[in-house]
């Protein structure tokens, strides 16, 4: 069913009021069965899918180094995607 201007408003003013259905339609003098089929209506016509297509692609490769330097001119390069406990565990052991 096509929704007329008159119930998309309706529809729309009640979703952002905080009011329930029954309060609205009490307020505005509508029939809660009529509005409970429009809402359905609604919410069909505006689904969103479950399922939306993705295409997943490979991240770039680490091009960026984290360097290490120590006191006596020595210097270590390793990817910046190193994880940080396999880090932490390498500066243990090296000092």
């Amino acid at each position: 069913m096509t929704l007329t201007a008159h119930w998309i408003h309706h529809l729309n003013t009640w979703q952002s009021s905080g009011m329930t259905q029954a309060a609205y339609c009490r307020q505005h003098r509508l029939n809660v069965k009529t509005f409970a089929a429009r809402l359905h209506d609604f919410r069909n016509q505006h689904s969103t899918p479950a399922f939306i297509p993705v295409q997943i692609q490979e991240p770039p490769p680490a091009t960026a180094l984290l360097v290490l330097h120590t006191g006596h001119g020595s210097r270590l390069e390793l990817p910046i995607t190193v994880s940080a406990a396999w880090l932490a565990e390498l500066l243990r052991c090296l000092a």
